[in-house]
């Protein structure tokens, strides 16, 4: 039988990855997505554990191995530290952090926020985490922790009844942004400069006007995500046609781009996005009702969003989530509830690495990926090596 591999250092993982995949390692360390969603999404909660097909190309026996957290709420939000530590937010209020890889998990929930749906986390190690709770008016909050959980502190509560919260991301420790469903026809960008202790709504003069009918999907926690300093793209769907918008001055500014996705439903468009530099990203989406068909679920983007090429083989049914595998330049995983792909050529081919039911996804540098979804599920990704 092969050795499973504990990858600790981002050399080994850059050299097991290139050995496994045949793709050539990457100096800079990947980049996870980091989401309005309508009904709860359909999917089973059982197997998929580390179960991994042969298809040309892929990880020698990768899978994602299950982790117990010991609860049954649902996990949209996940921020992936390391191997060791990783963070979940989900639904009533809870928050949930791992230092041991997932051995044990301490329940940090907020006090009194078991109302609270939690949809989306940024964390900046073990101990520091900003998490954001969707909803109508004052159910849209940000709380931030500088102690591991053991304290919170509320940032933001939304006092205007027509916006609705649905994802966050951070360009550093200190700079983020927070995106808000079309308020007076135009999508509205929270900012911080200070690591989430305050915020300010920015003005909407630099933002295209939405379409009618469109929004934003807070299905996993990467309807917004970011790539280096001040590079940001948002990720829409319900309107005629789904659009990736992209700022690169925070949010100040953004531009608008049409892609393949099929919309044209409250249910269907672009519900992840992930960039792995400021140029090359990925977008997943699809009708997240059970059941629905999903073609042309995902698509590709070489020029930093201005354009999108439909997948040649996309994954086979509605993702939620998306993320770069790290130090490579060609691999990527994408997650639903009815399982989780993996490409290898950048997004142009999907192929099933595991049928368990995920709602989001994200790597760390030194091979943190992990994924959550329903009824407490997490899991980290786990590579064998064949001798």
């Amino acid at each position: 039988m092969g050795k499973l591999i504990r990858v600790v250092s981002t050399g080994l993982f850059g050299a097991a990855l290139t050995a496994a995949i045949g793709i050539p390692a990457h100096a800079g360390p990947g980049q996870g997505g980091s989401g309005h969603a309508g009904p709860a999404q359909g999917g089973s909660a059982q197997g998929g554990s580390a179960r991994a097909e042969t298809v040309p190309g892929q990880l020698p026996h990768a899978g994602w191995r299950l982790k117990d957290t010991g609860t049954d709420a649902r996990f949209r939000g996940l921020a992936a530290v390391s191997r060791d530590t990783a963070w979940l937010a989900g639904s009533k209020g809870t928050v949930l952090r791992t230092t041991d890889g997932g051995r044990s998990w301490r329940d940090v929930s907020p006090p009194g926020a078991g109302e609270l749906e939690f949809r989306d986390v940024e964390a900046f190690g073990a101990r520091r985490a900003v998490v954001l709770a969707i909803g109508e008016g004052e159910a849209s909050r940000v709380l931030r922790t500088e102690d591991g959980g053991a304290t919170w502190t509320e940032s933001f509560r939304n006092t205007d009844a027509r916006a609705f919260y649905d994802c966050m991301t951070f360009f550093d420790s200190r700079h983020g942004i927070a995106l808000s469903d079309p308020v007076d026809g135009k999508y509205r960008i929270l900012s911080t400069g200070d690591g989430g202790r305050s915020w300010r709504v920015l003005p909407s003069d630099g933002m295209p006007a939405a379409q009618p009918g469109e929004a934003a999907f807070a299905a996993s926690g990467q309807c917004l995500v970011s790539s280096g300093g001040r590079h940001a793209w948002l990720a829409t769907g319900g309107a005629a046609t789904s659009r990736v918008l992209h700022s690169a001055d925070r949010g100040r500014t953004w531009s608008a781009t049409d892609t393949p996705v099929p919309a044209g439903d409250p249910a269907r468009g672009v519900f992840a996005l992930a960039f792995r530099d400021s140029r090359h990203g990925l977008a997943v989406g699809g009708d997240y009702r059970a059941g629905q068909p999903s073609p042309r679920a995902a698509a590709v983007s070489r020029d930093g969003g201005a354009t999108w090429t439909a997948a040649g083989q996309p994954p086979p049914a509605y993702r939620s989530g998306a993320a770069w595998l790290p130090h490579t330049v060609s691999a990527a995983l994408a997650v639903g509830p009815t399982g989780t792909d993996l490409t290898t050529d950048a997004g142009r081919s999907w192929h099933t690495l595991d049928d368990g039911s995920y709602d989001t996804v994200d790597c760390a540098p030194d091979l943190g990926c992990w994924a959550a979804g329903e009824r407490g599920r997490a899991a980290r990704l786990e590579f064998q090596l064949v001798p």
